[in-house]
């Protein structure tokens, strides 16, 4: 997360230096929500007052996530947590932001995830409220520098009459080169003492472990955990040392050979995400369209991705369309940037089943699904949100050129791109058997689950999965001992001997106790 907020001003991109990269964002990201048109439409001081709270979370706030308070730790999360909702609810970025929530759920600890209420009760001495003294100041200056530096560094006024937040940036580049320079290595320091605390502490739980087997199982994992740790730890430090390209010079050899050693298996690498806001001036766009005469050409419409202008974009988190989302990409730049998009051209030309599977679902919806078309080209658009008021309409496009050239089976311009890259004359797949029983099976159930659009299939499966441990919690039953009345009498302290001993259980009996003698 501080990569990618660094990234953004050591691109030196305009958008984001001077804090109007959201004016863009929700319409020309890879594939916008509904919620991304009525954001695209909020007022201008709101979108740069956005970008600001940004910065914030992804620069200053993560360095919290190794704060030695626990309400410090419990903000940062909270902080991430705001944002990645805000991402899903106006992007379709699939599975990534969710993946970044569970990695984030590691700032949690075992009494807020059980919702456990504090020890009240206990005895509050002079050194517990020295401690939460000294913890409460602490707090409040982390949180007093990071309102000052926020006010500070990003001129932050409030205009009372017009009831609007100005904000612009008032450092410089070179300011910024030299605050990193100064904070890469010292994060890399907290990283790995952050790392050897809890390697300690996992060392002490092994201590306290009882039985010689259960002692040499655990040191066994131990051992091999807190090694892969360690080296994946130390081989990701090579990554994250190249937003500053001295620090990452200074680095340690042996780090630097780790990373190289294992470079090929990508277990670790850099990340910085919309490093430079694109489309700018429009979201390109790239509309394929297919005819049989050559003449009359029907545009192809892709299940996610924009193309008719009346269509609300969809929700597709937690699926990645890649196709779709490949589109996006070659829409940057001219086709030949994009080779497999040549591969994607023959095979609508060919009519292949599995590649049409991939534009529409439900192949009827395909308008070549009774013969596939004589002739594939496509169109470079850019597409604009609709203005409110605009009914039935969600966006407004206007052609720019014409992105790849009419082309047929056989003609020679396509013949051409296919060996220019290496995409002619290729062996067919070997045929796998399908005689087995699972094989037949799998294919079975993807048989009757193919019309299902993939986001229905796997928010179906992830509701089932919820309803399920619902009924679960409903329906188990406490341990023996575990309720709260059986934990309060088992902990209740015995009453005290008075000698005399208890009544009879028989409630006819009307004899007075005895003394014991």
């Amino acid at each position: 997360m501080f990569a990618s907020g660094v990234v953004k001003l050591t691109s030196r991109c305009p958008a984001w230096w001077g804090l109007t990269a959201l004016t863009y964002h929700y319409e020309t990201q890879c594939l916008p929500t509904p919620a991304s048109w009525f954001a695209h439409h909020l007022p201008v001081w709101l979108h740069r007052l956005s970008v600001v709270a940004t910065f914030l979370i992804e620069v200053a706030v993560p360095p919290l996530f190794f704060a030695p308070t626990r309400r410090l730790r419990l903000a940062a999360f909270y902080c991430q947590v705001l944002l990645q909702v805000l991402i899903i609810i106006t992007g379709n970025y699939n599975f990534f932001n969710l993946l970044t929530l569970v990695l984030t759920t590691s700032l949690l600890d075992d009494k807020h995830l059980a919702a456990e209420p504090g020890n009240s009760h206990c005895k509050k001495t002079p050194t517990f409220w020295l401690k939460a003294l000294l913890i409460l100041l602490l707090e409040l200056t982390v949180g007093g520098l990071l309102a000052y530096g926020t006010v500070h560094y990003f001129g932050l006024e409030v205009d009372w009459e017009q009831y609007t937040v100005h904000s612009s940036t008032t450092f410089t580049f070179h300011q910024f080169s030299q605050w990193l320079k100064t904070v890469i290595l010292p994060t890399m320091w907290l990283g790995a003492a952050s790392l050897g605390w809890e390697l300690l502490t996992a060392l002490w739980r092994w201590t306290q472990v009882r039985g010689w087997l259960r002692k040499l199982w655990a040191a066994v994992q131990l051992s091999i955990f807190g090694t892969a740790t360690v080296a994946l730890f130390t081989i990701s430090l090579v990554p994250y040392s190249y937003m500053e390209p001295s620090t990452h010079g200074r680095l340690w050899t042996g780090a630097h050979r780790l990373f190289g050693a294992v470079e090929h298996l990508q277990l670790a690498n850099s990340y910085g995400l919309f490093r430079r806001m694109t489309g700018l001036g429009g979201r390109p766009e790239v509309v394929l369209e297919g005819s049989y005469d050559g003449h009359h050409w029907t545009e192809i419409e892709f299940m996610y991705k924009p193309g008719n202008v009346s269509r609300p974009p969809p929700v597709v988190v937690p699926h990645q369309p890649r196709l779709d989302w490949q589109m996006w990409f070659a829409a940057l730049g001219p086709h030949t940037h994009s080779p497999w998009f040549t591969s994607l051209v023959l095979c609508l030309l060919q009519g292949k089943e599995p590649v049409i599977l991939l534009i529409q679902n439900d192949v009827a919806r395909y308008p070549f699904h009774k013969q596939p078309p004589n002739f594939v080209r496509a169109q470079r658009y850019k597409y604009w949100f609709s203005q409110p008021g605009e009914q039935g309409q969600w966006w407004r496009r206007q052609w720019v050129e014409e992105f790849f050239p009419p082309v047929s089976l056989g003609d020679p311009k396509l013949d051409m791109l296919l060996r220019q890259f290496g995409l002619q004359d290729k062996s067919p797949p070997r045929a796998r058997s399908s005689s087995n029983i699972l094989t037949q099976a799998l294919h079975w159930v993807r048989r009757q689950l193919s019309p299902l659009e993939a986001p229905t299939l796997l928010w179906g499966l992830i509701l089932t999965v919820g309803a399920i441990r619902v009924v679960q919690a409903l329906l188990g039953h406490h341990p023996s001992g575990s309720c709260p009345a059986a934990r309060e009498e088992k902990h209740r302290p015995a009453p005290k001997d008075s000698g005399v001993t208890p009544a009879p259980t028989n409630s006819s009996s009307s004899q007075p106790p005895q003394r014991r003698k």
